[in-house]
């Protein structure tokens, strides 16, 4: 017994030494930029490795967001992964078992695909088999959505809770670089209004989609050619409760999806420009009301309409920013300061948990005993680069086509969105291979490519059928401009995505 202690205190004042570095001296292991989704995440996977680290976050209270509110299955399963799946209790969390796509008015249901599983139809069919033979039956997977700000503040409460973690509220305000080498050592900082600084053997930005530190480490700009504007609807009565609703009209899409008991958040995508929503026609509200909500299911309108008179308008800009290798010795970019997309399909959690999740593993210290050895970390970075795309570019590239045929504005992409909604229709596994990749479960790049231009091909079909022997010719020779616009639709993102 004596020599358990003796082996013990050791190592309680060595934590302790640590510790008072991060509190006294603010030097660390790690030092975090953000306490958001992925900043809390790491921050947790991290400590719980052993690593020293600073979380810094301007600002504790809860955050009022309109957005980040939609948790997929993949992003379900890697918060488990984490250790951080009972951050889903005790903030009125609602089941999502899949989708309602409602096209003009006709709809149809899309559940997360039965038996589905991260590795493909090979590790399908060995579970299954495996099921088969215990006498049961895999569940469906499921979603969650919440509000955001009680989400990230049971984050925080678990980041808090970490020994190794230390949480400062704190605006970081510069990268201290060191004047030889070139290397980013940590931050310069204002704490309660005074400066301060926060070093690391590895300082980690992960400050949103508005960063302030992405346009040093690279050239291009995020690009946001619409927004959502957000109401809070309540007790309002959903055509299919627990699901998702994404609403496709002559506009752009709506989404509908509960965020708790009894409220409902709406998103309603306004490209720029919109001829419905200047000024002279009303404003954002004026389209909301004149062109939005005639085209609403009708018993969605009364708690619509009460939100509109009731709510201050909200928005946020959908952008697009493709993913680069982090190269930057001594600095990783993480979360929508690295990589965003249309938050449409809500991959943007899925993507920032499962990034936690292949973070952890690359920088394990039985993979990297040490962060500050800076060519091992880069190293490291570049696998996580690639690795990394069997689930985030299918997530990017979905986000982005779909987005592009559910806010059709032509005659070609109409036609592939007509396309896209028989192609549901269709049931089976025209309904589970795209719900399973949106869902952030099927994680291969191939499967989302065939059935892209299997619903290009069906639309192409049903666009020729449809105008009888007369105007075949016609339809013929216009279907080449279907299939041309499936192309222009997918291709740069798929080239994007091949980019280091």
């Amino acid at each position: 017994m004596v020599g358990h202690y003796n082996h013990i205190l050791p190592v309680r004042r060595l934590q302790h030494k640590i510790e008072q570095a991060r509190r006294l001296h603010h030097e660390a292991d790690v030092v975090i930029v953000g306490a958001g989704i992925l900043g809390c995440a790491v921050a947790v996977a991290l400590g719980n490795q052993g690593r020293s680290v600073i979380l810094l976050e301007k600002s504790l209270r809860e955050p009022d967001r309109i957005v980040g509110e939609l948790l997929q299955p993949g992003g379900v399963a890697a918060l488990e992964r984490l250790g951080l799946r009972e951050c889903l209790e005790e903030i009125d969390a609602v089941k999502v078992y899949g989708y309602d796509v409602i096209y003009y008015g006709d709809e149809v249901r899309i559940p997360y695909p039965a038996n589905a599983v991260e590795g493909g139809e090979e590790e399908l069919a060995e579970k299954s088999r495996t099921d088969e033979m215990r006498g049961t039956k895999r569940k469906r997977p499921e979603g969650r959505s919440f509000h955001h700000g009680r989400f990230i503040q049971r984050l925080r409460q678990k980041a808090m809770q970490n020994p190794n973690v230390t949480v400062v509220e704190a605006a970081a305000t510069e990268l201290v670089r060191c004047s030889y080498t070139g290397k980013i050592l940590g931050v310069e900082a204002t704490v309660q209004s005074q400066p301060d600084s926060f070093f690391g053997d590895l300082t980690i930005i992960a400050d949103g989609y508005a960063s302030k530190f992405r346009k040093d480490f690279r050239p291009d700009l995020p690009v946001a050619k619409s927004k959502f504007w957000g109401l809070e609807l309540i007790d309002a009565h959903l055509p299919m409760p627990n699901h998702g609703h994404v609403i496709l009209g002559d506009g752009a899409p709506v989404l509908l999806y509960q965020i708790g008991t009894h409220e409902t958040r709406a998103l309603v995508d306004i490209p720029e420009n919109l001829p419905s929503a200047s000024l002279a026609a009303g404003g954002v509200k004026g389209h909301l009301r004149h062109v939005v909500l005639p085209s609403l299911p009708a018993q969605v309108q009364p708690s619509f309409a009460a939100a509109l008179d009731r709510d201050r308008l909200r928005s946020m800009p959908n952008s697009w920013l493709p993913p680069t290798t982090n190269k930057t010795p001594g600095l990783i970019l993480l979360g929508d300061a690295m990589n965003m997309r249309h938050p449409l399909t809500g991959g943007g959690m899925t993507v920032a948990f499962n990034d936690a999740v292949l973070l952890s593993e690359l920088l394990s210290p039985s993979a990297v005993p040490s962060l500050n050895d800076t060519a091992v970390v880069i190293t490291q970075m570049r696998t996580f680069h690639w690795r990394r795309k069997g689930l985030t570019s299918v997530i990017n590239i979905l986000a982005q086509a779909l987005y592009s045929l559910f806010a059709a504005n032509d005659a070609q992409l109409k036609a592939l969105q007509m396309g896209c909604f028989r192609y549901f229709k269709l049931g089976g596994n025209c309904i589970d291979g795209p719900v399973g990749l949106l869902a952030g479960i099927i994680r291969k790049p191939f499967v989302l490519f065939y059935h892209f231009f299997a619903v290009a091909l069906y639309a192409i079909w049903i666009y020729i059928t449809a105008a009888g022997l007369a105007g075949l010719p016609v339809r013929l020779v216009g279907s080449v401009g279907v299939f041309w616009k499936a192309c222009v639709v997918i291709f740069p993102y798929i080239y994007s995505e091949l980019q280091s």
